[in-house]
């Protein structure tokens, strides 16, 4: 089971760290995999509880980053990025 689904009394009050929000990407992975795998033996319907559940993850995730008072980006490197060339459809954009 997700590990989105908490019970209504401990609504609000689970802490959100790091380990937790891991959790959800490997757990994101494996349903992805899952979805992969049931779609390639043309199994369409047993996808739909699992695209379901992962649905609720990303929006959970999104929420969590909406939130998050610290959802600046970073700057390491700032001027790799800048002077690197976008991709389009997986090719350097030129």
């Amino acid at each position: 089971m997700s590990i989105v689904f908490v019970p209504k009394k401990l609504r609000g009050k689970a802490k959100i760290n790091q380990e937790t929000i891991q959790r959800l990407l490997d757990e994101n992975d494996q349903l992805i995999r899952c979805i992969t795998e049931y779609m390639q033996k043309g199994r369409a319907v047993e996808c739909v509880q699992y695209q379901q559940i992962l649905h609720r993850n990303i929006v959970y995730l999104a929420t969590i980053a909406d939130a998050s008072p610290d959802n600046t980006i970073p700057s390491s490197n700032s001027t790799s990025n800048e002077t690197s060339t976008p991709t389009v459809n997986g090719h350097g954009g030129t």
